[in-house]
This record gives structure tokens, sequence and C-alpha cells, in this order.
């Protein structure tokens, strides 16, 4: 079964199925690419927890930014963020976001928790 989560028009938020948890493309809000990082990764926490995960349960994960000389800034706040020995598989490049002044924008999926499924 596929369940969709926070679904409007366009996109769901969170769409679930067999046990997994795809959710949208994250950005946060701030000046910095550490602001925004931060932000982003709250955003994430919050939909990983409505979909019956969390961050030690991430797979996957995509970032996008907008400029690779932030690379390090946003491995900073990242490396802070994940769980010790949860490290997903990643993958980092650098790509035009939605609007100038989005600096990183991420992408998750997780594995939902046994009772979520």
């Amino acid at each position: 079964m596929i369940e969709r989560l926070e679904t409007g028009q366009r996109m769901s938020r969170i769409v679930r199925h067999n046990g997994v948890a795809y959710l949208c493309g994250q950005v946060g809000d701030g000046e910095t690419v550490a602001e925004q990082t931060r932000d982003c990764l709250s955003r994430i926490e919050r939909l990983l927890a409505s979909a019956g995960s969390s961050p030690d349960r991430i797979l996957q994960a995509i970032i996008w930014l907008s400029d690779m000389r932030d690379f390090d800034e946003m491995n900073a706040v990242w490396d802070a963020w994940v769980p010790s020995g949860h490290a997903p598989a990643r993958a980092c490049g650098q790509a035009r976001l939605a609007r100038d002044t989005l600096k990183v924008e991420i992408i998750v999926t997780a594995a939902c928790s046994e009772a979520s499924r």
C-alpha cells in the first residue's frame, strides 16, 4: 500500500511504501548555509517523526548546494546532526535551486519503524 502524507496538489511531503518513507526536498530559512541547513534538518526531523522514522533510520540523503564552496559549512552542521554510527548513503552536488536565496536542499529516504508499517 502507498500512503501519502501532507499531500497537496503538486506533491506530498511524505510518501510511505513497504516500510520506507520518501521525503520531498526540504529547504530552510536563514542567511547562511549553516542556518539554512540547521532549519532544513529540523524540518526533516519533524517529517521523519510524522512518518514513523528518525534520523538514525535514514537510508539515503541527497544534498543540493547552490554553491559547492559552501560544502564545508554545510558538512559541519550535517556531521553534528547525524547520529554517530548511522551515516546514510549520501550524495552532494551543486544545482540551481528554486529561489535565489536558497543555499541548500536535502532529500531523504528512511526506513519506518515497525509500528508505522
